[in-house]
């Protein structure tokens, strides 16, 4: 059995998977397995995938399993749509290898991305850590927000934010079992954009990750409605999701008086969007959620108003 999953969420991406699936053919370690996780696709994805492999078994209507010419398993499932965050649900719940990843269906792998995670696992990796922190490369050959600092050779998740060490995105590669036990991210009936980044936090508040300065995967943004951009539109689409989120936030150890209060900000914007009534009751921290109030009032005024442009 492979060491590491790379999972592939896939949302009528047909025109630009087959990048991400021959960056895994050019791995120069297939310490690997694929797995393609089809959310309501109705392009020619599933065919796509099939085309590229042999030995091919179906599990069932909605799944098969086969093998790439290169070596490497691959598993496509499909589901019906629900958004980005159900996608990860299905991967952690059918994943079996030691580590897993998530290359989006518009990103890929430089050449020597696995064998840069197994070695560095194989050298430093033990069960406490979490897993690795990697860097996203544009399409330039740069850094998303720089490398980071030379001589930081672990962090928390959230330490790289409220410190201000890295603001952008960056690549994790997660121990499997950590994320099967906050799995699967509960969401609301009617709301696809329940960032996944809430498993993330409820593991790396416990873990550390072993920082690996190298480039584990290549960033193309895409000028649609993925979840790297219309971010107005998703408060406004799904705001119980985002209230939910801060909630945890507020709540996380590894936290500082300053991003408590811009979650309980943003907790407040996104329950006066939800009409939800038990904002205050359910809140964690009532006091900071009062102080925040009049801000959260003024910041949901101002999505409501940046989303219909």
């Amino acid at each position: 059995m492979a060491t590491l999953t790379v999972f592939t969420p896939a949302y009528n991406r047909a025109h630009t998977i087959w990048r991400t699936y021959e960056s895994l053919c050019r791995q120069s370690d297939k310490d690997f397995e694929w797995l393609v996780v089809d959310d309501g696709s109705t392009d020619n994805t599933r065919e796509l995938v099939r085309s590229w492999l042999q030995d091919i078994q179906d599990v069932d209507e909605n799944t098969f399993v086969g093998n790439s010419p290169e070596g490497f398993k691959v598993t496509y499932i499909w589901k019906e749509n629900g958004g980005l965050h159900t996608g990860y649900n299905t991967a952690y719940a059918h994943a079996v290898t030691e580590l897993i990843v998530c290359i989006d269906s518009d990103d890929w792998m430089p050449d020597d991305a696995v064998e840069k995670i197994m070695r560095c696992w194989r050298e430093r990796g033990c069960d406490r850590y979490a897993g690795i922190m990697g860097l996203d490369f544009d399409t330039e050959g740069k850094p998303l927000g720089g490398y980071f600092p030379e001589d930081l050779k672990e962090t928390y998740f959230l330490d790289m934010y409220i410190k201000n060490i890295h603001k952008a995105d960056t690549k994790e590669v997660m121990r499997t079992e950590l994320m099967k036990k906050v799995a699967p991210q509960v969401g609301f009936e009617g709301e696809k954009n329940f960032n996944p980044v809430y498993m993330l936090l409820q593991v790396c508040d416990d873990y550390p990750l072993i920082v690996l300065n190298e480039n584990l995967c290549i960033v193309e943004y895409q000028q649609d409605d993925s979840m790297s951009r219309g971010i107005y539109r998703q408060y406004m689409n799904s705001p119980r999701s985002f209230a939910k989120l801060r909630l945890l936030e507020m709540q996380l150890k590894r936290n500082t008086p300053l991003h408590r209060l811009r979650a309980a900000v943003h907790y407040v914007s996104s329950c006066l969007i939800a009409g939800d009534k038990n904002w205050l009751r359910q809140a964690p921290r009532k006091g900071l959620v009062l102080a925040a109030w009049p801000v959260g009032f003024v910041l949901s005024r101002f999505i409501r108003h940046k989303a219909k442009q």
